[in-house]
């Protein structure tokens, strides 16, 4: 007695090596998506194998589609042989989907499974699910790569996002985001349609069970018979799914093969639908029968209107030309003048413009810089002259600095450009330095100067958002005190650009380096007095204002 029942226990744990019964179900907290029907996108000609986009701009697509699974998941004793149980036996299934098509070649959707009943035996100890439950939501989008909508042959590209807002111990949900790009193939005639699919499910697989869960194959063919004007179509589906990982892919068990025979009918926008088909393997979420049932809005793109016929031919005339400069009224741009052929329509048959050597637009007669490209000005000394954005008196095309105010300079790569201040793209950069007392934060007069034109600076480019006030220190004296005094310098410099500078407090902010980050060898005195300094770092950079400086 003690060996027979070791014999069945010995077939059960067998099976579930076998994925006949998978290890999977020996944690009731854990689970995954069941379903292996998963519906095309709303507007294609078939249930569960999809097609080509239908088309249009801006056309919305709604669908309704409930889903009955007889016997998806069955447990038995023996590959094939004894049934122990359906731990699910009834499932129905409703997909809310939705999706939009946009400039007559991509397709966006979103389906939203909700589980209404799911019922089974509890066989073998196991407990079935029961209750109402969310399934994954799976967000889409597919693009026409070649081929028109609705034509001959088409090909496209899709691929599906699987969001993990199911429930994994009601077997309505993975756990885990996965996705699947599909490569699609279908196709029309005026009295067949057809379709084909091919992609890969990249699923991760459980350390829980030994089958049925990992990357997977998904492969699906479809052909449908086209009447009554096309508004009806009739025909077989046959899809599924094949582990591709693991000792158990290409297996039987870990296989699913289902069919469908289904018939759609259009009535204007609206397309209800029927189908129902048998499983044809014994894989996981294969169930022995599935009925489908559909209702969606799937306004189809207007036709283009046929173009008008063409107009009574006309007598031939010689064509007008009312200024006699030899080109056609029709094609003379100013046909009141007499002028000259042109390539550019708007001047063919013009007069010609008169002379600008630079070519600005400004005639030369009335630019003051006839050989420099400028732009219009009501000053007839500045017309046609380059322009002084920074408005310092120097015009563009000689300053060294246009976007920053400057002073002259003999140096051409000087002229123009601040001589204590300077913007670069990380830093204003000051050519002197912040003075203070010795061994204190306070700020000598002689360095107001200076100061005042940072904070011109930083009025002249509101574009920078936040800068870094740093104090900086040489290596003699100890370390906390150096950091200490580079603090308080740094804030008096912060504390002087507020009070006297006007500057914005929440532009600003400081920190104390002390003696950590030197810009010369302290060992030297010209070092340790490059190393004391003051530095604005620019933090942060927004999009108000006129555009950085790039000296």
């Amino acid at each position: 007695m003690n060996k027979a029942i070791g014999r069945s226990i010995s077939s059960l744990v067998l099976a579930v090596v076998l994925g006949w019964a998978p290890s999977l179900l020996a944690d009731q907290a854990s689970g995954f998506s069941l379903e292996q029907f998963r519906p095309s996108i709303p507007g294609d000609r078939f249930f569960g194998v999809e097609g080509a986009d239908p088309g249009g701009h801006l056309l919305p697509r709604l669908m309704l589609l409930g889903d009955y699974a007889y016997r998806p998941l069955t447990l038995y004793s023996e590959p094939g042989d004894v049934k122990v149980g359906d731990l699910v036996k009834n499932q129905l299934i409703v997909h809310v989907a939705a999706g939009l098509t946009l400039w007559d070649r991509l397709l966006v959707a979103a389906d939203m499974p909700l589980t209404l009943l799911n019922s089974g035996d509890n066989p073998g100890g196991y407990t079935s699910p029961s209750g109402v439950a969310a399934g994954d939501l799976r967000l889409s989008a597919r693009v026409r790569l070649v081929g028109e909508a609705r034509s001959l042959a088409v090909l496209s590209l899709g691929g599906h996002l699987f969001v993990p807002t199911g429930k994994t111990e009601r077997f309505t949900g993975d756990g885990k985001v996965h996705g699947t790009p599909v490569l699609l193939f279908s196709g029309e005639i005026p009295m067949l349609a057809y379709a084909a699919n091919v992609g890969v499910n990249i699923r991760s697989k459980s350390d829980y069970t030994n089958v049925g869960l990992g990357t997977q194959l998904v492969f699906g063919g479809a052909v449908g018979v086209l009447l009554v004007d096309r508004m009806l179509q009739i025909g077989p589906e046959i899809y599924g799914t094949t582990l591709m990982v693991g000792s158990e892919r290409f297996g039987r068990a870990t296989t699913s093969v289902e069919g469908i025979v289904g018939a759609k009918v259009r009535l204007g926008p609206m397309v209800l639908g029927a189908g129902a088909g048998p499983g044809f393997s014994h894989g996981m979420g294969t169930p022995v029968l599935r009925a489908l049932l559909s209702v969606a809005y799937a306004p189809e793109p207007e036709k283009p209107a046929p173009p008008p016929p063409p107009p009574p031919p006309r007598k031939p005339r010689k064509p007008a030309d009312r200024d006699h400069d030899g080109i056609p009224d029709k094609y003379d741009a100013c046909p009141d003048d007499p002028g000259v052929p042109s390539d550019d329509p708007t001047k063919n048959g013009c007069p010609p413009p008169p002379p600008d050597r630079d070519g600005d637009g400004i005639p030369d007669r009335d630019d003051a810089c006839p050989d420099v490209k400028g732009v219009a000005s009501s000053d007839p000394v500045q017309n046609g002259c380059p322009p002084d954005t920074d408005g310092d008196g120097i015009r563009d095309d000689v300053d060294a600095c246009p976007n920053e105010k400057g002073v002259p300079d003999t140096d051409p790569q000087k002229n123009g450009c601040p001589k204590s201040v300077r913007v670069t793209e990380g830093e204003i950069v000051i050519m002197d330095q912040v003075q203070f007392k010795t061994g204190s934060a306070v700020i000598l007069p002689i360095s107001d100067d200076l100061l005042r034109q940072v904070a011109g600076v930083l009025a002249e480019h509101p574009e920078i958002a936040k800068v870094e006030v740093q104090g900086h220190t040489d290596s003699r004296g100890g370390k906390a005190y150096n950091r200490k005094l580079s603090q308080k310098r740094a804030d008096a410099v912060r504390k002087w650009l507020v009070n006297y500078g006007q500057v914005d407090s929440g532009r600003l902010s400081s920190h104390g380096y002390g003696m950590e980050d030197p810009i010369a060898d302290n060992a030297t005195s010209e070092g340790r007095q490059k190393n004391r300094r003051v530095q604005f770092k620019i933090l942060e950079k927004g999009n108000r204002g006129k555009s950085e400086a790039t000296p």
